[in-house]
């Protein structure tokens, strides 16, 4: 007579999950804001919107780690892989001037390893600490036959709060504005598609030696996030434009937030590009082109502000821990000419 079969047996383990809910709470009351209504373990997660605003506008952002993960896999470095997820989102969400209020994650395996689920999460409460916003909630999916095993994904989602008439959206860009860039923490959570072929290409050792860390360690730094900064500032000076660099580059993402007559022109030897951008791009042997379309090269974020305001938003966002430089200026854009114009 065969034996009954359970839940368990078919590779899902209820009991592990709730386990996991246990050993995160701690994680996730840490980032509470006082917005937030009741507690872990219900159907949604609940958030009081904020007093103090007349016309509220909620932002919100959702993105994934990407095959960042598979190196954090490879490397066993997944620690701060959680801090990616929630930078990717927020960093998006800040680009309009919105203050990002609450984070949920989705995070989905083969086999729960709770141990590995709660560095994932651990990393995630961390990357709402930086951000200021609040853990809400999230959901640990077990899949068997999905995924293989050890493997994972995960994805984010963030809501943000602006009042309307502050909303960033580019529109007041003008000729003789500044272009401020915040330097990157790395590669940040873009372009490792490309980082993996150039790894396995170049027969690169992880463990060599890049200044003062090893290559997976420059590798797999956090993404830098700049919400913190980003809001000091604009209680300071007039942000007329922002724009998030991730996949696409600085080209890319910076023409997403110039009006159609207006062209940023930028000095590409205004800032010095990190030792890592220079390892793949010798190691991989890609062209310029190439290296500034995929990766954001040494600058995490830019910012337009008019000039009379640059020399205070610069030093709100060194106050706030940035490395800041200034890269360029907004000129009057020529028929047919590119948004971004690199010299």
């Amino acid at each position: 007579m065969s034996s009954k079969l359970s839940y368990k047996q078919a590779g899902v383990d209820i009991d592990a999950g709730n386990r996991l809910v246990g050993d995160i709470k701690p994680l996730i009351e840490a980032t509470r804001r006082p917005e937030v209504l009741g507690g872990l373990g219900g159907f949604g997660g609940l958030f009081r919107v904020p007093s103090g605003y007349d016309e509220p506008v909620l932002v919100s952002g959702t993105d994934g780690i990407g095959t960042k993960l598979k190196l954090g896999l490879e490397t066993g470095r997944i620690d701060g892989l959680g801090i990616d997820l929630v930078a990717m989102c927020v960093n998006d969400v800040i680009v309009c001037g919105a203050e990002p209020l609450f984070f949920l994650d989705y995070f989905a395996t083969g086999k729960l390893d709770t141990g590995q689920a709660r560095r994932i999460i651990a990393g995630v409460a961390e990357g709402c600490r930086q951000a200021g916003c609040s853990l809400v909630g999230g959901e640990t999916a077990e899949m068997p036959g999905v995924y293989a095993p050890g493997d994972f994904d995960a994805a984010g989602f963030c809501v943000g709060i602006v009042e309307q008439r502050k909303l960033i959206d580019g529109s007041r860009v003008a000729p003789g504005d500044v272009v401020l860039g915040l330097a990157s923490s790395g590669v940040h959570s873009n372009g490792f598609s490309l980082v993996r072929r150039i790894i396995e290409h170049s027969g690169a050792d992880l463990d060599q030696p890049l200044g003062d860390v090893s290559l997976a360690e420059a590798l797999l730094t956090p993404t830098r996030i700049y919400v913190r900064a980003v809001l000091d500032t604009l209680k300071m000076a007039d942000i007329r434009a922002l724009a998030h660099i991730t996949g696409g580059g600085l080209e890319e993402n910076f023409a997403r937030v110039l009006p159609a007559d207006m062209a940023a022109e930028i000095d590409a030897g205004s800032w010095p590009r990190p030792a890592l951008f220079n390892w793949l791009q010798t190691a991989g042997e890609l062209d310029e082109a190439e290296m500034r379309r995929t990766f954001n090269c040494g600058i995490g974020m830019v910012l337009v502000v008019p000039a009379a305001a640059a020399e205070l938003a610069s030093a709100t966002l060194r106050a706030a821990g940035e490395t800041v430089l200034e890269i360029g200026q907004i000129q009057a854009r020529a028929p047919g000419a590119p948004a971004v114009q690199l010299r």
